[in-house]
């Protein structure tokens, strides 16, 4: 069997705080309620989500690896992180505020829960009229006072938000309080990990559980950065038919594409796997003479030993992401 550029079968995650968007504005296809997230590609465990096209159907991510090795994800890839995919690919609708919350550090995830910590960032796809997110604090603040505004549910006082728009793109490391706000649709991406410290949840009531939510303030006050920042929001460049930087961290490169025309892409010095996002309209993608079609809200992972890849298309917005 040959690599090839792989669709996977998106795993539909129910939240409180879910809407409808991911059906009526990504076109995804479930039957449920309240669905807040769809995970386009995951290697966390008991959530792997499995390749939808071709003759490598069914595989999930892990069997790939063990399979190709450096083919799949890239020699340096895989000389690092073994068998564990080291990304994962998310979107997310917010009907109403998602929990304040943190994530650990490396360090600490995998001293506490065996896990890759969880750096993230986000693309708005799309926001409604005052849509807002919440990202660090507006104010320096020290321990004691943060933890007197925990225990008078005044914490949001002293957070820093920010009104969204289409396009915005913000980078999350961990430490950094945060938290998606309601009317927001966005592409997630960040390290494979399911760890999240809840630190506020507006007193909700789970309608599926008839309980508040656990919070998880104990853990979370070593691990929230009380620094205040000049800036939370990414600047970039909007050229046309090149990758624009977005995000490069150590945990991941993200950069965007604006996509008019034919794009030959070569990833010659590209040693890792490519995902490419699409956020934005519709695109064709061609390789070794078979093609490709990609959706807003659809998401294609191109195979490390995959060099040479064409995109055509009227208009249309992607995320490139690599490691």
């Amino acid at each position: 069997m040959n690599l090839y550029p792989l669709k996977f079968e998106p795993l539909y995650k129910y939240r409180i705080w879910g809407g409808n968007k991911l059906k009526s504005v990504l076109n995804k296809n479930y039957t449920e309620e309240n669905i807040g997230e769809s995970w386009e590609i995951s290697d966390v465990e008991g959530e792997e989500t499995i390749v939808l096209n071709g003759d490598l159907k069914g595989f999930t991510l892990k069997e790939l690896i063990q399979k190709f090795k450096g083919d799949f994800i890239g020699n340096n890839v895989y000389k690092h992180f073994g068998e564990d995919f080291p990304l994962l690919i998310k979107f997310i609708d917010a009907k109403t505020p998602l929990s304040i919350q943190v994530h650990p550090s490396n360090e600490l995830a995998k001293e506490r829960h065996n896990s890759f910590g969880k750096n993230e960032m986000w693309y708005i796809m799309q926001a409604d009229e005052n849509a807002e997110l919440i990202a660090g604090f507006n104010k320096k603040v020290d321990k004691k006072t943060y933890l007197n505004h925990l225990k008078n549910s005044t914490v949001v006082d002293v957070l820093n938000v920010e009104k969204v728009k289409k396009g915005d793109t913000f980078y999350i490391p961990t430490g950094r309080v945060h938290a998606i706000g309601a009317g927001v649709l966005l592409a997630e991406i960040q390290q494979t990990s399911d760890i999240t410290y809840r630190i506020y949840d507006y007193d909700r009531i789970d309608a599926k559980t008839g309980k508040k939510r656990e919070l998880h303030n104990e853990l979370a006050i070593d691990v929230i950065d009380y620094d205040v920042y000049d800036n939370y929001k990414t600047l970039y460049s909007t050229k046309k038919n090149i990758s624009n930087t977005l995000v490069h961290a150590p945990y991941f490169k993200t950069n965007i594409i604006f996509l008019e025309g034919v794009l030959d892409k070569d990833y010659t010095k590209t040693d890792s796997f490519i995902i490419y996002i699409c956020v934005d309209g519709e695109l064709e993608i061609t390789c070794k003479n078979d093609m490709y079609s990609l959706k807003k809200g659809e998401t294609i992972l191109i195979p490390a030993s995959i060099k040479t890849v064409q995109l055509n298309s009227k208009a249309a917005t992607i995320l490139e992401v690599s490691l």
